[in-house]
């Protein structure tokens, strides 16, 4: 990892705000989005980016910022990779939005969360916080091979059991779904039962499939070549070039997948989720004019 001094911590506006503390990541996952060129790293991703002011800026910027919103993180860097352990950067972070009356929106695919699940029920009981934890495959052999430096599937769900103990309201990424791979009804019923026992609020998809463009695509490919021998050729035969690859199973998989929410009462529209996590709670009377 190597540090530096960002010029700002917060992007976005209204109910988009966003924050990402590391840039890169030291997980491993094969299809990882973040890897693309479009991102323009001027680094290794795996030597992660520290934005070791990240909590001074986001205090800064906080207490000058007169409506409160949710602030989402881990979108595109996960805020509980292994260097978060020694570091501490999210923890301060978070200590920061319930200083200053914060909602979070925070997704992550690592059990390191659970170090600050005092914090996170502590924002939850002053404002709102929304964790979202991803689960692409329920079979943890295959797990170790797609996600392969970060905890299981198995210890995730308990995460969500844990977040669902606390009262604090969860998310489910179901998201990638890889052709020809964890495509399957099995997996797919078997995640989203999980769901529904630990009481996730919504599960998120976007298609049954995955997005490869260039620089994730040639890491994903040299995965498949170690792991899955001949599966290079079957997507290339099947997708050529392209940037988005549904399942063949594609159609009967989404619905399944929205007859299992939807009978569960389960948001499973990536809109109605998202809307869900940018809505700030009406508990406290916001700051007017003549409060200034």
């Amino acid at each position: 990892m190597h540090f530096v001094d960002a010029k700002g911590i917060l992007s976005g506006s209204g109910g988009r705000v966003g924050m990402n503390i590391y840039r890169g990541c030291t997980h491993g996952c094969i299809y990882c989005d973040s890897r693309s060129t479009c991102y323009q790293f001027t680094h290794p991703f795996e030597d992660v980016e520290v934005k070791q002011n990240a909590p001074q800026l986001l205090e800064s910027t906080l207490r000058s910022k007169r409506k409160k919103c949710m602030i989402g993180t881990g979108a595109m860097s996960d805020p509980y990779m292994h260097c978060e352990e020694e570091l501490g950067l999210t923890r301060k972070c978070l200590e920061i939005i319930l200083k200053y009356g914060f909602g979070l929106a925070i997704q992550t695919k690592s059990d390191l969360i659970l170090r600050d699940i005092d914090l996170l029920s502590e924002i939850n009981d002053n404002a709102k916080c929304v964790v979202q934890i991803t689960l692409t495959t329920y079979d943890d052999d295959l797990c170790r091979i797609l996600e392969p430096h970060v905890c299981n599937t198995k210890r995730r769900i308990e995460v969500l059991q844990k977040m669902q103990e606390r009262g604090i309201p969860t998310m489910v990424w179901l998201t990638p779904i890889l052709p020809f791979i964890n495509d399957t009804e099995e997996n797919i019923t078997s995640i989203l039962n999980e769901c529904v026992r630990t009481g996730v609020k919504g599960v998120i998809d976007f298609g049954m499939g995955l997005t490869l463009r260039e620089g994730d695509r040639e890491y994903y490919y040299a995965a498949l070549d170690k792991h899955f021998p001949g599966m290079k050729e079957r997507y290339i035969r099947a997708y050529g070039n392209a940037y988005e690859l549904p399942s063949p199973n594609a159609k009967e998989l989404i619905k399944l997948y929205r007859d299992i929410c939807r009978n569960n009462g389960i948001m499973c529209s990536p809109d109605e989720c998202f809307g869900y996590m940018q809505e700030f709670p009406d508990k406290y009377p916001q700051m007017s004019i003549f409060d200034m």
